[in-house]
């Protein structure tokens, strides 16, 4: 027997049964942070040292949320939704502020690496969208695997590299520009974080695929079997 789908107004009520909680706070912080992140980023300057402060507070906030839901028995379907969102939403505000900020350096290898950021792009569009899909089809969103906290987490940290000691783009290597890091390094860092991401972008597809294809035919077929019966 198959199990029951719910339609779309009763999985979105599911979602949000036992949603008050402190990891799904943090998430909502974490979220908030974003365009703060950002504007602080792009203005430059002094501002960057503020923007890396965000950032760090924000990957912090990210290890701390999930920790406190399994010690404190507050994982929610709702948390389960928020932590990936977040997730993605602040990879893509990186990617963007970085692809702008390498797109207008004086190296000419950083302008043409800039495209790289896009990768992250594309893929966290893809993610989204197949998330909706999957609610829209009366089922929810699997949590958010190994492999995806592992690439989350690595590109956290290189991010936190670049922005901090990047050839014209750190907050250190600006006012100690012995400390800045070279380019193939930089460039090495960021490819190891695409390759990571996308690692984990693939891990997701199979239940993806299973949620949006395969349970509405095999509902379809239980319904058959039971008007033949």
């Amino acid at each position: 027997m198959s199990e029951k789908k719910l339609t779309f107004k009763e999985n979105l009520k599911s979602i949000f049964e036992g949603s008050l909680t402190v990891p799904n706070l943090l998430s909502v912080i974490r979220i908030c942070l974003i365009p703060v992140f950002a504007v602080l980023y792009l203005k430059g300057g002094v501002y960057v040292w503020w923007a890396l402060g965000v950032l760090a507070v924000s990957g912090l906030s990210d290890f701390f949320d999930g920790k406190i839901a399994r010690r404190f028995n507050q994982v929610s379907n709702l948390g389960k939704m928020l932590d990936p969102i977040a997730d993605k939403l602040t990879i893509f505000a990186l990617a963007i502020v970085l692809f702008f900020r390498f797109k207008n350096a004086q190296s000419t290898s950083m302008q043409a690496f800039a495209w790289v950021f896009l990768l992250f792009i594309i893929k966290d569009v893809i993610m989204l969208l197949g998330g909706l899909a999957i609610i829209s089809r009366g089922a929810k969103p699997a949590a958010a695997a190994i492999y995806g906290k592992a690439a989350t987490l690595v590109f956290y940290v290189v991010m936190i590299v670049i922005i901090g000691f990047g050839p014209e783009v750190g907050a250190i290597s600006q006012l100690k520009p012995n400390l800045t890091l070279p380019e193939p390094v930089m460039f090495g860092l960021v490819i190891l974080s695409v390759v990571l991401t996308f690692v984990a972008f693939f891990s997701y597809i199979p239940d993806a695929v299973r949620q949006i294809l395969n349970k509405p035919v095999k509902d379809e077929k239980d319904k058959t079997d039971s008007e033949e019966k």
